[in-house]
C-alpha cells in the first residue's frame, strides 16, 4: 500500500537548499538497521559502528534504535514533501531489520519523479521474496563483492556459500523489473572481478565498479585498495560506447554501455561534490565522496557527511511535527552548505 504525500510545505520554510541538492540527484539514505548477517572488512554501516567491528569485540556496539515504523515514514513523507525524493534503504542489511517489512510496504508516494531503492546483500531476499513483492520499491540493488565460497568468506568472514547470494540475485529478478550489482574493487576479489562482469552482461544486470573510499573503519586495510584501471581497460575492448558523469553530488563516474546494458566505475581521480564545510574540515584529507546523500539512521540522526559525526543532527523531538521537521533539515544542510554549520 502507498500512502498519500503530506500536504506541502509551509510557506515561510526555506528549502533552496533540498531542492539544490535534490536537483544534484542527491539521496536521501535511510538505515533501517545497523545490524549485518555479513561483517565485510571495508563496511562503514552508514557512519555507525560497522558489524566486523561489532563481531571481533562484543562491547563495541552501533547506537540503540529509536525510530518506529511510524516515525520512519513521517520522516520520509517529509522529507519527500519538500522535494528530495531519490531514497535508498541501507541497513547494515535492511531485511534483518524486524522494521523492514512495516516500512517498505507502506511507502508514502513519491511521485513521478521520486524513487525507492533497496540495497541488500541477497542472502535474504529469497525468504522475505512473496512480501517484497507487494512494496512499491522501484530497485533493488545487490551488493555482489565475491564470486566464489573463498572470496565470500574472506571478505565478509560469512560462510553461508556464494549460492545463497546468487539466489538472493535471481529472486530479485523474478521480482522487480530493475535490478543492479554493485562490487567494491580490491585484491580479495581482484581475480573474479571480470566473472562477475560477465555474470552481470549474461543477465543483462548493469553494474557498478567502485575504488575504495577510505574511512576511519576500514584503516588497517587500506592496502586492499585496487586502482580501477584495470576494469576501465577491458571495458574499452568491449565497448566504444563510454562517457565521463562529473556533474551533480557525489564521485565522478565513467560510464560504459556494452549491448544496452549500463556498467559504471565509480573512480577517485574523476573529482567530487564539496562545498562550504569542506572548505575548513580537518579530515578533507580523507574524503573520497564529498557531499552526495542525507542519510537517516535508526537512532533519529540525519547528516550529510559520513566521516563528521558532530554534524550530526537529532531529529528525534520533531518526529510528531512535519513542518519543524523540514524546516530544520533544510537549515541544516543549507548550513553544511555554506560552511557555517
Amino acid at each position: 500500500m502507498t500512502l498519500p504525500l503530506l500536504p506541502p510545505v509551509a510557506p515561510d520554510v526555506d528549502l533552496t537548499a533540498l531542492h539544490n541538492f535534490a536537483a544534484l540527484h542527491g539521496q536521501f539514505r535511510v538505515s533501517l538497521t545497523p545490524r549485518c548477517n555479513l561483517g565485510c572488512w571495508f563496511c562503514h554501516n552508514e557512519g555507525d559502528v560497522p558489524p566486523p567491528v561489532t563481531h571481533a569485540d562484543r562491547t563495541a556496539r552501533p547506537r540503540a534504535r529509536v525510530l518506529s515504523a511510524d516515525d520512519y515514514l513521517n520522516v520520509l513523507r517529509a522529507v519527500i514533501a519538500s522535494g528530495l525524493r531519490r531514497v535508498y534503504f541501507t541497513g547494515g542489511e535492511p531485511l534483518v531489520s524486524p522494521l523492514a517489512r512495516s516500512v517498505l510496504s507502506r511507502l508514502p508516494d513519491p511521485g513521478p519523479t521520486g524513487s525507492y531503492t533497496l540495497i541488500t546483500n541477497g542472502t535474504l531476499v529469497r525468504r522475505h521474496q512473496a512480501w517484497l513483492a507487494t512494496t512499491p520499491l522501484d530497485k533493488v540493488k545487490v551488493s555482489l563483492h565475491y564470486f566464489s565460497d573463498e572470496s565470500l568468506y574472506k571478505i565478509a568472514k560469512s560462510t553461508a556459500g556464494i549460492d545463497v547470494i546468487l539466489d538472493g540475485i535471481e529472486a530479485a529478478r523474478e521480482t522487480f523489473e530493475r535490478v543492479e550489482l554493485n562490487t567494491l574493487l580490491q585484491r580479495e576479489n581482484q581475480h573474479e572481478v571480470l566473472t562477475i562482469l560477465e555474470y552481470a552482461l549474461q543477465r543483462r544486470l548493469p553494474v557498478q565498479f567502485i575504488e575504495l573510499v577510505d574511512t576511519d573503519f576500514n584503516a588497517a586495510h587500506r592496502s586492499s585498495a585496487i586502482s580501477a584501471s584495470g576494469i576501465i581497460d577491458h571495458l574499452r575492448t568491449l565497448t566504444r560506447d563510454e562517457r565521463t558523469e562529473i556533474a551533480g553530488v557525489g564521485q565522478g563516474r565513467r560510464v560504459f554501455r556494452i549491448d544496452g546494458i549500463e556498467i559504471d566505475v565509480i573512480q577517485r581521480d574523476l573529482g567530487r561534490h564539496h562545498v562550504g564545510q569542506c572548505g575548513t574540515c580537518p579530515v578533507r584529507r580523507q574524503c573520497i565522496e564529498g557531499l552526495w546523500a542525507l542519510r537517516l539512521d535508526h537512532a533519529g540522526g540525519v547528516q550529510p557527511c559520513l566521516l563528521r559525526e558532530d554534524l550530526r543532527l537529532d531529529v528525534r523531538p520533531l518526529l510528531a511535527d512535519p513542518d519543524a521537521l523540514t524546516a530544520a533539515v533544510a537549515r541544516h544542510l543549507e548550513a553544511f552548505t555554506e560552511g557555517t554549520l
